[in-house]
């Protein structure tokens, strides 16, 4: 694509679920995405609903949106993926990006229905873009140029962080920050039950979790500095850090989110294989 990723882009969203209206009003904030953009969906509900969020129009035909987009946002379930791909290709033009965000689906699975001369991105966010906090890994085919995955790379870092990777770490993108909210919502529930066990009323020892979880992250984040570092910096000898810390280690804690993360990318593989 010639076009600067810095311009307004026509995109057009096949799916127009929470994750597609999500990028949509970000990216439509952000002066990133054309006024005249749209979004497809067999649902009329979920077409009212993207509409009565982002402002752009919502349309029941892929098509429409496959012929009037610059760049092509696959929003839809992978299950769904292979149908909606042989309808949209007779549309398609090699002027066009298309950008997956399919869990799963490989870059070789799309351009074997779609050309191998069709410039593909394949995209990994999680779910906190919808509060612009994604956590995204990018890769692209070979067929996709420099400008492509620029262009790309703007538009996820607009709803979060975004790195470009090679198309088999995705899996572990998928394990890590694509499964990874779901672990730390479990963490927070946890660390929220145990204020309540100490006394604490259960919407302040949520309110603690969350902002105490908000806040570590933004301290691994901009100072830098290695988490077993900032751990030391709140472990006192002796204190009550330490001895919590104890009990994490005894329960096995570390082992359990490494293996959560090991897990949910094997399922990652297992799906794109499937």
């Amino acid at each position: 694509m010639t076009q600067s990723a810095a311009k307004p882009i026509q995109i057009g969203f096949l799916g127009s679920g929470q994750m597609a209206t999500a990028l949509a009003s970000a990216w439509k904030r952000a002066g990133l995405m054309h006024e005249s953009s749209l979004a497809s969906d067999p649902i009329a509900v979920a077409r009212e609903r993207f509409t009565q969020t982002t402002g752009l129009q919502a349309v029941a035909s892929n098509l429409e949106v496959a012929q009037r987009a610059e760049l092509i946002i696959l929003a839809v379930k992978p299950q769904m993926l292979p149908a909606l791909l042989n309808e949209i290709r007779p549309a398609l033009t090699p002027a066009q990006v298309i950008v997956s965000i399919a869990a799963g689906i490989t870059l070789r699975q799309l351009s074997e229905q779609l050309g191998t001369t069709t410039r593909l991105i394949r995209v990994m966010p999680n779910t906190p873009c919808l509060v612009n906090a994604s956590a995204t890994g990018i890769a692209a085919s070979p067929s996709a140029t420099a400008d492509d995955l620029a262009m790309v790379s703007t538009l996820f870092n607009a709803v979060g962080r975004a790195f470009v990777l090679a198309e088999p770490l995705l899996d572990a993108v998928t394990g890590l920050s694509g499964s990874g909210p779901a672990f730390v919502y479990l963490m927070i529930e946890a660390m929220s039950d145990g204020g309540v066990r100490m006394g604490l009323p259960r919407d302040v020892a949520t309110a603690l979790a969350a902002q105490t979880v908000l806040g570590a992250a933004r301290m691994v984040l901009e100072t830098g500095s290695h988490p077993g570092v900032l751990k030391d910096q709140v472990t006192s000898p002796g204190g009550t850090t330490i001895a919590g810390i104890h009990e994490l280690e005894r329960g096995g804690m570390r082992a359990a989110f490494m293996n959560a993360v090991e897990a949910a990318s094997k399922r990652a593989t297992e799906l794109g294989r499937g």
